[in-house]
């Protein structure tokens, strides 16, 4: 009697010690930590975005090159996007299993090394296979900076944090085309410009690679995989800028080390309780659809604006890009990163979706707008700000918020891998689709897509705003059963 006494004051004092570090780190305000988190986390998706867009320039100098056929050309467009749905699964569960700190960054070494190599292939064998290599870095920091973000944020300011790491493809997406548009204008040799812009890609993961190696563990890995409780509270002052240490009983580090065996063996039953499956449909069937339409249009609006503009130059239909990018993507980060901690998750990817779907079909079924440049490119326009004020960005925060720390990474990884196989699909498909059914055809497929993904978001998924990961999630009543 006196032995189970003491094995609940044991977790008892564990209950509350843990309650105390959450929080603090819940409740606390922006910290310069918040933003060096954010800054590190969102670099690999700057390169995602340049690698996105550029890939589409450079496909347009090699085409006359390497004289590419249209199903090459799509093979080298979606490559990488294939291999980024095996790096988000792979790299997700390692996450969940050694921790975030363990493998933080060397994402970006993987992804790094695919971007040189891919500037230096020799032939086309190579480059896919090195477009590979650069898939599996970009997929692998989609779960990791997405989780290490959600677990560091605070409450109040958790989705424009988590947003504002992927709004970093805004970035991406501006200065690819910038880029572009040097290289091209300087009149280089046409095998040297294509090998820059995809090497450029390399720099900014090399040079954040330093930094994220220097994040600590995240409070919540420490308490609810490893049980300490004293590494959290030092790296929640790391958050908070009061630094403070907790100490634990050894008998409660046995309990917890009980704990933390019996929570890995249940893991994959735990991700397929029928509360956590449907919202991993829900993540994973939302961010599929979406991928779909997004990362076909976008790989392919070079083709787009080609069609549009069959006599420009490719230098001047890169420049349209860059104002698509510039006056609609950026400002539809911007607004979702200081509205979705207001307006909710599900009301913005529910009505990025609609607007989504409206536009494509505008698109789709009056010829007129498809052919005149300043309709088209408003319409088109629209679209892209209600898909990153909308799905685009919201499909990357929903996962890293309402699954339990033991799987969150994992379920992350799942639902950005069937994003990738989405946007695999769409890279594939649109150059054909294009080159058989011209830019109505195309943008059917995306409307019809579009209205897909707002249904399913309102069938499947929660609202997670102003609450804590714990509340969402319920993972504490669910590891009290």
């Amino acid at each position: 009697m006196i032995v189970e006494d003491k094995s609940v004051h044991t977790h008892s004092t564990r209950s509350a010690h843990t309650h105390a570090v959450l929080e603090q780190l819940d409740n606390s305000t922006l910290s310069g930590f918040h933003w060096k988190a954010m800054i590190t986390s969102g670099m690999g998706f700057f390169t995602d975005a340049y690698d996105l867009f550029i890939i589409g320039v450079a496909l347009a100098i090699l085409t006359p090159l390497w004289h590419l056929n249209t199903f090459e050309i799509s093979l080298v467009g979606s490559t990488s996007l294939i291999a980024a749905a095996l790096g988000s699964i792979i790299f997700g569960r390692i996450a969940d299993f050694v921790g975030r700190k363990a493998i933080y960054g060397f994402t970006l070494v993987v992804l790094a090394i695919g971007a040189i190599a891919s500037a230096l292939a020799p032939n086309l064998i190579f480059l896919l296979i090195f477009r590979f290599i650069l898939g599996l870095g970009i997929g692998g920091d989609y779960p990791l900076s997405a989780t290490l973000m959600s677990e560091y944020a605070n409450r109040k300011d958790r989705g424009k944090l988590i947003t504002m790491v992927f709004s970093m493809q805004g970035v991406g997406l501006v200065l690819a085309p910038l880029i572009a548009i040097i290289l091209l204008s300087m009149h280089l040799n046409n095998d040297l410009v294509w090998r820059l812009m995809l090497g450029i890609g390399a720099i900014p993961a090399l040079a954040t690679f330093y930094l994220r190696r220097q994040i600590a563990e995240t409070p919540r890995f420490s308490l609810a995989m490893n049980g300490d409780v004293a590494a959290a509270s030092r790296t929640v002052g790391q958050v908070i800028g009061t630094p403070k240490e907790e100490k634990i009983e050894e008998k409660q580090a046995e309990v917890l080390s009980q704990e933390k065996k019996q929570k890995k063996k249940s893991w994959l039953y735990l991700l397929f309780t029928p509360r956590y499956l449907k919202w991993l449909i829900g993540t994973a069937g939302t961010w599929f659809l979406l991928d779909i339409a997004y990362y076909g249009t976008t790989i392919s609006s070079p083709m787009v604006l080609k069609l549009l503009n069959p006599h420009a130059q490719l230098i001047t239909n890169t420049f349209y890009t860059l104002l698509i990018f510039l006056i609609a993507a950026v400002p539809g980060y911007v607004l979702a990163a200081f509205m979705i901690d207001r307006l909710g998750r599900k009301w913005i990817q529910c009505v990025g979706f609609a607007v989504m779907a409206v536009a494509y079909l505008l698109l789709a079924f009056v010829p007129q707008l498809t052919s005149i440049t300043a309709p088209f490119l408003l319409v088109y326009g629209i679209s892209y700000f209600f898909t990153e004020f909308g799905p685009n960005v919201t499909t990357f925060v929903y996962p890293a918020e309402i699954f339990p720390v033991m799987v969150r990474s994992t379920a992350h990884g799942l639902a950005a891998a069937l994003g990738k196989v989405g946007a695999f699909i769409g890279a594939l498909a649109f150059p054909a689709i294009l080159a058989q059914y011209k830019l109505p055809g195309a943008m059917l497929v995306a409307g019809i897509v579009s209205i897909l993904g707002l249904i399913l978001t309102m069938a499947t998924l929660p609202e997670p705003k102003g609450r804590s990961l714990e509340e969402i999630s319920e993972e504490h009543t669910l590891f009290n059963r």
